[in-house]
C-alpha cells in the first residue's frame, strides 16, 4: 500500500486545515439538504425481488391483467358487547364507518368491499381498498386512523383496523422510534467509553463529530441514490448504527496514535505523518475490508438486502475519507489542545495500567497454558453456536409487532373472531384459464383437497384468474410457510394436473416463502466470497498464511457463537425477559448472511491493529512470546474501548420494540463482545504461543505476493 494512500492525504489535508474543514462542513449542510428534501420519499417500508421467483411471476401477472398486487388492503373489524349485527343499531355504526371512510375520496380509498360477519354475530368486518402504491397508502392510512378513533368515543362498540399500510406504517414509525432509542442510549455511552479512552473530553468529542457527518453525508448520497433505486426505510437504521460504530471506531484508533507520538516526543506534524502511515493505514485497510465484505450482499437479489448493504458502504466509506482527511486537519488545528480538559483521575489510571503491564499479565497467563485456554475458549464458543442448528428463518409479520401497536391489536380482534389470514391471504394466479376446458372441475377438486370456499376473480381481458384463500393466523408464521410448500408441491398437482405450471402462488406467506428461499441459496456464495476476500487480503498485508486461517476460524466461531445465542434467546426464550425481548417463532431470515458479512469486516478492525502491532515487534526482536505481550499491551485498552463503543452502540439499538432490530442489534453486539474478549484474549495468544514461528509461515511460491504495509512504518 503506497505512502500516497494516507501519508500524502494526511500531508494535505493538515496543510491547509482550514480549508479542508470548510469543505467538510459544506458537504454536511448539502448533504443534510439532500437527506431532508430527498431521503423520506425515496425510503420504503416494503421489499421487492431483483430475480424472478414464483411469487414474482403471479405479481407480474396480476399488476399486468388486474391491478396493483401491492394495494394496500384494509381491514376494519366493528364488534360489540351491547348489540348483534342483526340489530339496527350495529348495522347503523357501522354503516357510517364505511361511509366517512368513502368520503376520504378515490384518491385515499378506492372501495369498501361486502362485509363479513362471524358466527356469534357480535362482530362484522369491513374490507378497505386503499387507492395508490403501497407506500403511499402507508401515508395516508392515518386519515382512516382517526376515523376508527373517532368512532371509538361510543363505548358500546370497539372498532380496530389491521392490513398491509397499517402494519407499514407501525414499521414505519417503529424504526424512527427504535433509532432515537439507539441514539439515545449509543451515544452517551459512547462518550463516557471515549473520555475513559483518552482521558480528555475535547478528543472524547472529535471521533463523534466524525461520525455524525459520516452518517449525514452517507444519507444524503443515499437519498440521491432512492431517486433511481427504491431503498428501504431501514437504511437509516443500518447506516446510523454502523456510522456510529466505525467512524467513532475509525478515528478513535488515528487520534491514540496521534497522542501516543506525542508522548515519545514527535513534534506535531510528525506525530500526524507517523498516524497517518500507521493507524490510517489500518483504517483505511479495515474499511476497504468491510466494504468488500458487506458486497456481498449484492448476492442477494432483494432490494433489502441491497438497500442494507448500500447503507452500510455509503457510512463506511465515508467515515475512511474523514479519518484520512478531515481527521488530520481537526488534530493540526487543535494541536496539544486535542488534550483539553483532561481528566486527571483517569489520566493516572492510563500511566498505572501501562506500567502494571495488565495486557503482558493476561497474555502471560493464557501462553503459560495454552493448550487449555485453547481448548476452553473454543468449547465455550463451541456450545454457544450449538442452538444454531435448530434456526427457524422467517420474515417479522404482525404477530411480532409490540402489543400495544395498533397492526396487532387489529390482528389478534380478527384472529379470534374471524381469521387472522384474512389480513394477507394466499393467492393462486391461473395463466389463460380458457384453455382449461375442465376448469370448473379442476376449481371443485382444489376447493375440495383445501376444505373451503376461495373467492375466484377473473382480469377483464381474461388472461388471468385469481383465487384467493385465506391460512389460519398470521401470513408470517412457520405453518403459514408450509402451507405455501404443500400448496406448491401437493395441492395444486393434484387438482389442476397437466395445468399445474399455468398456476402461481403469490401473497405475503409466499413472498416471505420466496425471500427465505433465496437467502438460504444465496448463504453459500456469500460465506465463499466473504472468506476468500478475507483470506486474500490478510494474506496480504501479513505475508502468511496461518495468520489468514486462524483468523477465518477465529471470526468463525465468534459469529457462530452470536447465531447460537440470537436462537437461544429470540426463539428459544432463554434470558429474553432479562433483555426486554420478545421471544419469536422464527429469526428473521435476512440476518444470518447480513451479519456474517458485516462482522466479518468488523472483526478485521482487531485483528489487524493487534496482529500488526506483533508483527510489527516480532520483525524487530524475533521473539514471539515477547511480541505478543506486547501486541496486547499496546492495544488492549484502545482496542477495549473501541469494542465496548460497538457493544453499546449496537445493544442501544438492540432496546427498541421491533424484534428484527433487537435480534440484529443484540447479534452485533454478543458478537463484537466475543470477538474483542474470548478471541482477542485468549485464543490469538494461544495460538500464537503453540505455533511461535510458524505463524508467519509463507510457502516460497506464494514470494512473490506484494505486501501491502499497515504498520510498523514509524521513523526510527
Amino acid at each position: 500500500m503506497s505512502a500516497l494512500s494516507t501519508s500524502n492525504l494526511a500531508k494535505s489535508a493538515a496543510r491547509k486545515p482550514r480549508t479542508t474543514i470548510l469543505i467538510w462542513v459544506i458537504a454536511f449542510f448539502i448533504a443534510g439538504g439532500l437527506a431532508g428534501t430527498f431521503l423520506q420519499g425515496n425510503l420504503s417500508s416494503q421489499w421487492r425481488f431483483l430475480n424472478n421467483p414464483e411469487s414474482q411471476v403471479a405479481d407480474d401477472l396480476i399488476a399486468e391483467h388486474l391491478r396493483d398486487p401491492y394495494a394496500a388492503v384494509e381491514t376494519v373489524i366493528v364488534t360489540s358487547d351491547s348489540f348483534k349485527y342483526d340489530q339496527i343499531e350495529f348495522v347503523s355504526f357501522a354503516d357510517q364507518i364505511a361511509t366517512d371512510i368513502l368520503e376520504l375520496g378515490p384518491e385515499i380509498v378506492t372501495s369498501t368491499r361486502e362485509r363479513i360477519v362471524n358466527e356469534d354475530r357480535d362482530a362484522a368486518l369491513i374490507f378497505v381498498r386503499m387507492a395508490g402504491s403501497a407506500d403511499e397508502a402507508t401515508l395516508e392510512v392515518e386519515k382512516i386512523h382517526e376515523i376508527i378513533d373517532h368512532a371509538n368515543e361510543n363505548d358500546q362498540f370497539s372498532v380496530v383496523v389491521t392490513g398491509n399500510a397499517t402494519l407499514s406504517l407501525d414499521f414505519v414509525e417503529g424504526s424512527e422510534k427504535d433509532l432515537l432509542t439507539g441514539e439515545a442510549i449509543g451515544i452517551p455511552f459512547a462518550v463516557i467509553i471515549l473520555i475513559l479512552v483518552f482521558g480528555a473530553i475535547m478528543a472524547a468529542a472529535i471521533p463523534l463529530i466524525i461520525a455524525i457527518l459520516a452518517i449525514v453525508i452517507a444519507l444524503g448520497v443515499a437519498a440521491v441514490i432512492g431517486e433511481g433505486f427504491q431503498l428501504s426505510i431501514f437504511v437509516v437504521n443500518v447506516a446510523t448504527m454502523m456510522g456510529l460504530a466505525v467512524g467513532i471506531d475509525y478515528s478513535l484508533f488515528i487520534i491514540e496514535r496521534y497522542r501516543e507520538e506525542r508522548r515519545k516526543g514527535s513534534s506535531i506534524d510528525d506525530s500526524i505523518e507517523i498516524a497517518s502511515n500507521t493507524a490510517s493505514r489500518a483504517v483505511l485497510f479495515s474499511g476497504i475490508t468491510v466494504v468488500l465484505a458487506v458486497a456481498g450482499l449484492f448476492f442477494v437479489p432483494t432490494d433489502l438486502f441491497w438497500s442494507l448493504a448500500i447503507g452500510s458502504i455509503l457510512v463506511v466509506m465515508t467515515s475512511v475519507i474523514a479519518a484520512l482527511t478531515l481527521l488530520p486537519a481537526i488534530i493540526k488545528l487543535l494541536g496539544d489542545r486535542i488534550n483539553k480538559w483532561s481528566i486527571k483521575a483517569v489520566v493516572k489510571r492510563q500511566d498505572a495500567e501501562l506500567k502494571s503491564g495488565f495486557w503482558d499479565k493476561i497474555a502471560s497467563v493464557v501462553m503459560g497454558q495454552p493448550i487449555i485456554s485453547l481448548f476452553l475458549s473454543v468449547g465455550i464458543l463451541v456450545a454457544m453456536a450449538i442452538p444454531y442448528f435448530d434456526i427457524s428463518t422467517g420474515l417479522a409479520g404482525v404477530s411480532t409487532m409490540p402489543e400495544h401497536f395498533r397492526s396487532r391489536t387489529g390482528f389478534e380482534t380478527l384472529d379470534s373472531k374471524f381469521s387472522g389470514g384474512l389480513m394477507a391471504p394466499i393467492i393462486l394466479v391461473v395463466e389463460r384459464p380458457d384453455r382449461t376446458l375442465d376448469l370448473q372441475d379442476r376449481l371443485e377438486a382444489f376447493t375440495d383437497a383445501i376444505g373451503g370456499f376461495p373467492v375466484v376473480e377473473t382480469s377483464p381481458d381474461k388472461q388471468i384468474m385469481t383465487i384467493s384463500l385465506a391460512p389460519p393466523g398470521d401470513a408470517a408464521t412457520a405453518d403459514a410457510m408450509k402451507a405455501i410448500q404443500t400448496l406448491r408441491e401437493q395441492t395444486i398437482p393434484g387438482a389442476f394436473g397437466p395445468y399445474a405450471d399455468d398456476v402461481h402462488v403469490t401473497g405475503w406467506a409466499a413472498r416471505q416463502a420466496d425471500f427465505t428461499e433465496v437467502a438460504d441459496n444465496r448463504q453459500i456464495p456469500v460465506i465463499v466470497f466473504v472468506l476468500g476476500l478475507s483470506f486474500i487480503l490478510l494474506t496480504l498485508v501479513f505475508r502468511s498464511i496461518l495468520v489468514p486461517l486462524k483468523a477465518v476460524i477465529m471470526n468463525l466461531l465468534s459469529v457462530g457463537a452470536a447465531y447460537g445465542l440470537i436462537v437461544l434467546v429470540f426463539q428459544k426464550g432463554v434470558g429474553n425477559e432479562i433483555f426486554g425481548f420478545q421471544q419469536v417463532e422464527s429469526i428473521e431470515s435476512w440476518l444470518p448472511i447480513f451479519l456474517f458479512a458485516i462482522l466479518f469486516g468488523l472483526s478485521m478492525d482487531y485483528h489487524v491493529f493487534l496482529l500488526s502491532r506483533i508483527k510489527e515487534h516480532f520483525s524487530e526482536t524475533d521473539d514471539n512470546r515477547a511480541s505478543v505481550a506486547h501486541g496486547l499491551r499496546s492495544t488492549g485498552r484502545i482496542i477495549t474501548g473501541a469494542a465496548l463503543i460497538m457493544v453499546v452502540v449496537f445493544g442501544g439499538f438492540a432496546a427498541g420494540d421491533l424484534t428484527l432490530l433487537q435480534q440484529m442489534g443484540f447479534g452485533l453486539a454478543v458478537a463484537v463482545f466475543l470477538d474483542a474478549t474470548l478471541v482477542r484474549s485468549v485464543l490469538v495468544p494461544a495460538t500464537m504461543r503453540l505455533l511461535g514461528r510458524r505463524n508467519w509461515y509463507l510457502p516460497s511460491w506464494l514470494e512473490w505476493l506484494p505486501h501491502l504495509d499497515i504498520e510498523g512504518l514509524r521513523k526510527r
